[in-house]
């Protein structure tokens, strides 16, 4: 899976059509909430601009379903931010020309490009043929670059026009244009792709979050591969209750109970372990300010468990000190509401600590990285990955088409 990469050609006085995943959040008030996706892209970019290419950038914002500009899907103030946090490795600024990204407005501003400077397209799917991979958009968007550089993993899943479309046609021209990746993509093939292909071992996944049929699939493909496999969240729950175990007013998956039992047969019988939850902090209802206890073993009616209790934390975090690799997707409980933020934190701590001691960490998945970025300890992983589905799909062992279109290294 080892791509070329973007310090591997030569891009003086060459367009580099970048795509980037500046699908950031914003406030009531179109202001940036958190950069970061922004902030990880930049190596990739003054790498480019270092050497005298021209960027052009593109990039998605929020979900518009391709019937023209949308004042709230604008990357306008993306456009901003990139120029504050580029300063004077972008000489000439960052153009954003236009609310359409293939309109004449774009184009001129590309053709009229300097060395070293700096083009933001708007929202991409503005434009319908985004989402449906059309070739003629493609074709568009294609003549804005002679090189193409992938660095948008969290949309390495989806068949977009930009992701797919855009470099098969670079690729198909004559002559073929180099289409490669970018630092950021190259960092999540190396950590969720060859570091997982063949991991140091012991190895530990944990798997978390609310509802246990969003990660069916990853745990039946983890299952073949890891020694360890935690399970925490409300997930956890669906499982437990397939054991018999009596959840309360848990959040649990009755349609997929019979699944469940299959997985924990499954366990039972193979090489990799399952360690649930074997005491819980409990409220009445998701909300700050809700009576809680912790109970151990079975949950009373009336109660829901929302977070790992102290000694299923202590089971967890002996399992990570031990492990050698750990892979980690879904926070423990309902981490966004105090005080049920604290089996997510101090998992996330003791994987912290393994890193110290040289485990391999691997975090991915929206809520997880958010968690990390909440507690300050993103920092202290191996690896943070910036795509949610992206990451999810590649732990359940799909094929992800777009590294299809780049060129082998």
């Amino acid at each position: 899976m080892l791509k070329k990469t973007i310090d591997n050609v030569v891009v003086t006085g060459k367009r580099v059509l970048v795509r980037v995943d500046f699908n950031v959040p914003l406030d009531d008030q179109g202001a940036i909430t958190d950069d970061r996706r922004i902030r990880l892209s930049l190596p990739t970019l003054k790498s480019v601009l270092s050497r005298g290419g021209k960027l052009v950038l593109m990039s998605h914002l929020g979900r518009p379903e391709g019937k023209g500009f949308e004042p709230d899907g604008t990357l306008k103030a993306v456009a901003e931010r990139l120029q504050q946090l580029l300063g004077a490795d972008a000489p000439h600024g960052v153009q954003f020309p236009s609310n359409d990204p293939v309109d004449d407005a774009a184009a001129k501003a590309v053709a009229s490009m300097p060395h070293s400077g700096v083009v933001l397209l708007d929202n991409l799917r503005f434009v319908k043929g985004e989402k449906k991979g059309d070739p003629t958009f493609a074709a568009k968007l294609a003549a804005f670059g002679d090189i193409y550089c992938n660095d948008a993993f969290g949309t390495s899943h989806r068949a977009d026009a930009s992701m797919y479309a855009v470099p098969m046609a670079m690729r198909s021209g004559s002559p073929a244009k180099p289409c490669v990746a970018g630092f950021l993509l190259a960092a999540e093939l190396e950590y969720l792709m060859a570091r997982l292909e063949s991991p140091a071992r012991p190895f530990v996944a944990i798997l978390g979050g609310a509802k246990i049929a969003d990660k069916l699939a990853a745990i039946s493909n983890l299952m073949k591969k890891v020694d360890t496999l935690i399970v925490g969240g409300a997930m956890a729950y669906t499982l437990l209750k397939a054991q018999g175990v009596s959840v309360g007013s848990s959040l649990v998956q009755d349609d997929f109970l019979e699944e469940a039992k299959r997985i924990l047969a499954a366990s039972r019988s193979g090489s990799c372990s399952i360690l649930l939850p074997v005491d819980h902090v409990c409220g009445q209802k998701l909300e700050a300010g809700t009576p809680t206890r912790t109970v151990t073993g079975a949950i009373p009616d009336g109660w829901m468990g929302l977070d790992i209790g102290p000694a299923t934390v202590k089971l967890f975090a002996d399992a990570i000190r031990a492990s050698k690799t750990v892979v980690w997707n879904g926070p423990m409980g309902a981490f966004e509401t105090q005080p049920f933020d604290v089996g997510t934190r101090a998992i996330a701590a003791a994987a912290a600590e393994a890193t110290g001691r040289g485990t391999i960490t691997i975090a991915g998945g929206g809520d997880t990285a958010a968690s990390l970025e909440e507690f300050g300890l993103a920092e202290k992983f191996s690896h943070v990955s910036t795509g949610g589905g992206a990451s999810l799909e590649v732990l359940e062992g799909k094929h992800l088409v777009c590294l299809d279109a780049l060129d082998a290294a």
